[in-house]
């Protein structure tokens, strides 16, 4: 059952950290992941924080009237996971946010789900629901002055765009303040998820983010054939990362077609609105779904691309290849778009790294950090992607990593298309294993996807937890905020991004 993947860890990380160390993509019996009282074990995740690590998930695991804490922590510069759990606990425990911000959130989901309160948080509200099941509006933070104004700004937006609400607090046009709240698609999709695997399963994972499609289908398998203590065949773990690859070549190229229409730049704005639709289309040639359903599936895939399509998908694909890169350099080469790109909604280094930005967001910041790289999986193990950073954190920046990457991602499918490996793509997993624990890191086109997956006595899912690279993010964008005129808000919400329904779940 334990399928820990052999990894390479040096002897002083050993020697230090007291959590369990695991491989993406790998499952381990509950039993042997480490315990200790609720205050203790906030002291150890901070610790494994402050040496480097980073917070992939914090949530709870009810046990009886009280609730586990459960932390996943990446070590990105060792490729390694560690998994630490609290005793079970029925109040209250020290707020880990205080030392690291990149808990704020997390926190305040747990005690939105389980009633935990974590002692000292700077500002606890519900991220999704609130008394009632309303959207998690409640309270917001309030600057006074004479001349502070607020702006309040949804959450039903113009144009077809999912809801959220943003409160800000202005001096005049100057945005001191900026705080989102969501929740108005909150599904229940976790809750739906325990006792299964279910037969809807499968649809919900495909749904939690449905322009991510391929990156949760794809952790979620990942972690039932880990519980089933296989692996997909190769040519499964190819056809993935074709699919992957192209999710992103699809987002990224819609995204820079927004960018430029909010500057009102429409050369590139209506040529990569028209070239988002060839990379979805070419999704559509491997399953009939241009958003990928259907493609992945516990124990590989249920769909296989023989040569002579492999052959016209390459084709085409170098078509909107060359197409997505004349659209970029209009883009580029035009000053006025470029100045509303650069210097506008700045997120540093420090600040990304503080409050745990993940994906483009992240590496907009000048942040080496990818799952692709950092803890490889599947295809990706063996036909690494170079990672695509920029430094500067601005719009500019976001910008410029989608478009390095738009690169990177073609070249890569490029050299896949022409030398598929042999084989089955599909074997059927056996049951999960009872009573252990799974995690999977997957790089989703906004960042990355963590799905954790705890079974009971049965192997049914006794929790299954999902982070979508959003939930990391959306802080980010209030950050961006500060300081900028709000008539920017527009621009730095889509250099963002990110996933309203990845948070609401």
């Amino acid at each position: 059952m334990d399928s820990r993947r052999k990894i390479f860890v040096p002897d002083a990380m050993n020697s230090i950290c007291k959590f369990l160390l695991m491989g993406n993509g790998s499952s381990v019996p509950w039993a042997d992941v480490p315990e200790w009282p609720a205050a203790e074990f906030v002291a150890a995740t901070a610790a494994e924080l402050e040496r480097g690590g980073r917070l992939c998930a914090w949530f709870g695991v009810p046990e009886n009237s009280a609730t586990r804490l459960v932390a996943v922590i990446a070590f990105d510069s060792e490729n390694t996971l560690a998994v630490g759990r609290s005793a079970p606990t029925t109040k209250s425990y020290p707020s880990l946010t205080l030392r690291h911000p990149q808990a704020h959130m997390f926190e305040r989901e747990v005690w939105e789900q389980h009633g935990l309160v974590p002692e000292g948080h700077p500002w606890l509200k519900p991220v999704r629901r609130q008394d009632g099941g309303h959207p998690a509006v409640g309270q917001f933070f309030r600057v006074d002055g004479g001349e502070i104004h607020e702006v309040s700004v949804g959450p039903v937006h113009a144009g077809i765009i999912e809801p959220g609400h943003f409160r800000f607090q202005c001096n005049g046009e100057e945005v001191l303040y900026l705080e989102i709240a969501l929740g108005y698609q909150h599904r229940g999709v976790e809750e739906a998820v325990a006792g299964g695997p279910h037969r809807a399963t499968m649809s919900q994972m495909e749904t939690a983010a449905g322009d991510t499609t391929i990156g949760h289908a794809t952790a979620y398998a990942t972690n039932l054939e880990s519980l089933a203590g296989t692996e997909a065949p190769l040519r499964a773990q190819w056809l993935r990362s074709i699919a992957l690859e192209l999710e992103r070549l699809a987002n990224h190229t819609g995204d820079l077609g927004a960018l430029a229409n909010d500057v009102a730049f429409l050369p590139t704005a209506s040529a990569c609105g028209k070239i988002r639709g060839d990379f979805l289309n070419l999704t559509a040639m491997i399953c009939g779904n241009r958003f990928g359903r259907g493609i992945v599936r516990p124990g590989g895939c249920k769909r296989d691309l023989e040569p002579e399509r492999a052959a016209q998908l390459l084709a085409k694909l170098r078509v909107a290849l060359a197409e997505v890169n004349q659209a970029a350099e209009w883009l580029w080469d035009s000053n006025s778009a470029r100045a509303r790109f650069e210097f506008t909604g700045t997120v540093s280094s420090r600040q990304a790294a503080e409050i745990g930005l993940v994906g483009v967001a992240a590496r907009a910041s000048g942040l080496v950090r990818d799952v692709r790289f950092d803890h490889p999986a599947g295809w990706h193990r063996f036909a690494p992607v170079p990672v695509a950073v920029w430094p500067g954190g601005d719009v500019f920046a976001r910008a410029r990593v989608r478009w390095l990457e738009i690169q990177r991602s073609g070249k890569f499918l490029e050299e896949q298309l022409v030398a598929p490996p042999d084989g089955e793509n599909f074997n059927a997993p056996g049951s999960p294993a009872a009573d252990a624990f799974a995690v999977a890191l997957v790089e989703g086109w906004r960042g990355e996807v963590c799905h954790a997956a705890l079974t009971d006595a049965a192997g049914a899912f006794r929790r299954y937890k999902i982070v979508d690279a959003s939930f990391h993010n959306w802080l980010g964008l209030e950050m961006a905020m500060r300081g900028q005129a709000i008539s920017d808000f527009p621009i730095c919400n889509k250099s963002f991004n990110l996933s309203y329904c990845g948070v609401d779940l």
